[in-house]
């Protein structure tokens, strides 16, 4: 029998209490609402339980985007079709020199030699490697608003990318990335990371939020499928 050679990335970020994810947002918060110990009394002998309460804005650790997070009428997470979001044809762009502190824009041309109809479009900047600290918010790159033109026109599934946010927080509230993909129902995913340990082509790329109403970011576990 041949030897399974598949193997799993996570691509997610652990969430915990206290972490911060953007400046200015909320961090987690968790209590118990019943503790190992204190069940004790409830249960036959030797059977215990924990159950956690989280106090968490959407935004936190690594998230997706659906539409309804940038407009009203927009789908919201339970409102996501799961054959976007699983087991999708992953695309992986290694951007780490395509950018610098001077042009942190990702344009057309670090994208356009590629196949992405159907596809996870991931961008790997490296910026991941300062998630949790505070230079994390400075001088993040992003996806300019021609790159994400160009990805709706040639039919990309899902953008996602291991930085601050898909567009330039520094720009002065303008989101040109968020406004047209989500308005095209392209799917977000940001503060993604290990985008480094996933080749260009040939991973399968996953990233599920729980089927929420009324709501439009929530953590995922994001991770690639490599192999079979």
């Amino acid at each position: 029998m041949p030897e399974n050679t598949r193997r799993i990335v996570d691509l997610s970020h652990p969430i915990r209490a206290g972490l911060v994810t953007y400046p200015g947002l909320p961090a987690p918060v968790i209590t118990p609402h019943m503790t190992h110990e204190g069940s004790r009394g409830k249960y036959a002998p030797g059977t215990e339980f924990a159950m956690d309460i989280v106090t968490m804005i959407g935004n936190t650790g690594t998230y997706l985007d659906s539409p309804y997070h940038r407009y009203s009428s927009g789908s919201d997470l339970a409102g996501l079709d799961l054959a976007t979001l699983v087991g999708l044809r992953a695309e992986v762009f290694h951007l780490e020199d395509a950018w610098d502190a001077q042009n942190r824009g990702i344009g057309v041309a670090a994208l356009a030699d590629r196949d992405v109809r159907g596809a996870a479009v991931l961008l790997h900047t490296g910026w991941d490697r300062l998630f949790g600290t505070p230079d994390y918010a400075v001088g993040s790159p992003y996806l300019t608003a021609d790159a994400t033109r160009w990805l709706i026109e040639q039919g990309a599934t899902l953008v996602g990318i291991d930085a601050l946010n898909i567009d330039d927080t520094e720009s002065g509230g303008e989101r040109p990335a968020h406004t047209l993909l989500l308005g095209a129902g392209i799917h977000v995913v940001e503060h993604l990371t290990r985008l480094g340990d996933v080749p260009e082509q040939g991973a399968r790329f996953t990233a599920a939020p729980p089927a929420f109403e009324g709501f439009g970011t929530f953590p995922v576990r994001a991770f690639a499928e490599i192999g079979s």
